[in-house]
């Protein structure tokens, strides 16, 4: 059965109940304070929470994403893209994943971007096996008194 792909905004109940669990889980030093401010903030950026739902109601997956535009053009970004561990490997990642392909698209963006760990290994191999290829490297630095 397929995904039922809803996009969840801060102020619906499933932002706490179903999406703001699985984004913990990817970004565990988050608290939920922490999270419901990130949400609120990021939400009035632009930043979109799609969740993937499977047959019986159970959030299975979940994606943060934003159209950027940038000077290598118009690009649809992911922020982040966890699957609940009950779900791996049962399509919903990659529905997700085609499901913002089509949303890149019909944005008129010319390419679909994230940026992974470097320790993230079982992601890079889902990332290359939908042929998404590494294009660059992320660098960061603390801001002074950080």
């Amino acid at each position: 059965m397929s995904p039922v792909l809803t996009d969840v905004a801060p102020d619906d109940r499933r932002m706490t109940a179903h999406v703001r669990p699985l984004i913990r889980a990817l970004r565990p030093a988050l608290t939920e304070e922490d999270f419901d401010r990130f949400a609120s903030e990021a939400h009035a950026q632009g930043l979109v929470f799609t969740a993937a739902y499977d047959g019986r109601g159970r959030c299975a997956a979940v994606a943060t994403h934003r159209v950027l535009a940038t000077s290598r053009g118009r690009i649809l970004f992911v922020d982040d893209l966890v699957t609940h561990p009950d779900h791996r490997a049962t399509g919903m990642a990659t529905a997700l994943m085609t499901h913002l392909a089509e949303r890149a698209r019909a944005a008129g963006c010319h390419r679909v971007e994230l940026d992974s760990g470097t320790a993230n290994v079982t992601a890079h191999r889902f990332y290359h096996a939908r042929g998404m290829t590494i294009a660059a490297l992320h660098f960061t630095l603390s801001a002074p008194g950080d």
